[in-house]
């Protein structure tokens, strides 16, 4: 069980790590904070966080570093998400009014945040909520390939090349698209995708892998519930932070450029709260050693996220108060339009 000064270390270490990238130390802990107490009784601090697992030694007779557990006890329990200065809020809304159209908005959004918090800025292409899947169109391209277009009430369109495995005339591809408008028009992308799932299994046999193959390409296009593109910004802070990351930091890189596993991640987050976070180990593959910081921003039926993905050692209220307060004004802006 830690105690309360326990957890007054915690906050020092985070702080001191984030600001200094430097393993933090019970001598320097005592110099630059004020607990009145000796180095030895913060090392018995330390010990006791160590064995919890919220602090960590980088290598031997080093100080400690926060870890994965430690930084979501901080933000879970010890940060304290201070509003931004009135140059700040100031200096958002004058940014902001000055776009001439809403996709000028995102670019300046992902912009202004990455320039406020020196992480990447990631700003979802906002979308309707409720959007239905209005209908389905099939189209014989060449051999057994189909063009599989999904069309959405709420304008959006979703486009697949796809191997129908078998040779599917015009006439079979046009019934084929009635087909599956019948069994998925009307219904939310969720819906659909149930809706989908043993779709072969009862097709005519001669359409059998065609509607198989067509059900799969459907069941992709609809799982991405959100936008379908992310408005990026600040990659270059993430390459100046690479020694955050063990070896490289390409296959982050790479992780960001896969915009679906964004989208998802968005998804998730979205009911966590006004702004949620996801750190390191919660996060999976290449992403597990970052942070996410995200909210959700909503006017008159349409909504999307933003949000800053950086290392784990990262300033997280600092990032939280800018995102919220993005989120803010780009559901204002968006409600003026």
């Amino acid at each position: 069980m830690v105690s309360d000064r326990g957890l007054e270390v915690l906050r020092a270490i985070v702080q001191d790590y984030v600001a200094l990238r430097e393993p933090v130390g019970s001598k320097s802990i005592v110099d630059r904070h004020a607990f009145g107490v000796s180095a030895a009784t913060i090392r018995n601090d330390m010990a006791l966080l160590e064995e919890e697992e919220l602090i960590a030694a980088p290598h031997t007779s080093s100080g400690r570093v926060p870890t994965d557990k430690g930084y979501r006890v901080f933000v879970d329990r010890l940060q304290r998400m201070q509003p931004l200065t009135h140059a700040q809020r100031v200096g958002i809304s004058r940014f902001l009014d000055e776009a001439v159209d809403r996709a000028d908005v995102l670019d300046r959004t992902a912009r202004l945040l990455s320039q406020l918090t020196n992480q990447v800025a990631l700003v979802q292409v906002p979308i309707r909520r409720h959007a239905l899947v209005r209908r389905v169109e099939l189209v014989a391209v060449v051999e057994h390939r189909l063009l599989v277009v999904l069309i959405l009430d709420s304008g959006r369109v979703e486009q697949r090349v796809v191997d129908a495995q078998q040779r599917i005339d015009p006439d079979d591809a046009t019934a084929l698209g009635r087909a599956f408008t019948e069994t998925i028009g009307e219904h939310s992308p969720a819906a659909a995708t149930q809706r989908l799932t043993g779709a072969a299994a009862s097709a005519p046999v001669s359409l059998r892998a065609a509607t198989a193959a067509v059900s799969q390409a459907l069941t992709e296009m609809l799982q991405v519930g959100g936008g379908d593109r992310i408005v990026m910004a600040g990659a270059s802070h993430l390459v100046r932070e690479e020694r955050d990351f063990h070896g490289t930091v390409t296959p982050v890189l790479d992780a960001i450029e896969e915009q679906v596993t964004l989208l998802r991640l968005f998804d998730e987050m979205g009911a966590e709260g006004e702004v949620a976070t996801r750190i390191g180990r919660e996060l999976t593959g290449a992403l597990g050693e970052a942070s996410v910081v995200a909210s959700t921003y909503s006017t008159d039926g349409i909504e999307g996220h933003v949000g800053v993905l950086g290392p784990t050692r990262m300033d997280y209220a600092g990032n939280m108060a800018a995102v919220r307060a993005v989120a803010r004004y780009l559901t204002r802006l968006l409600s003026e339009d």
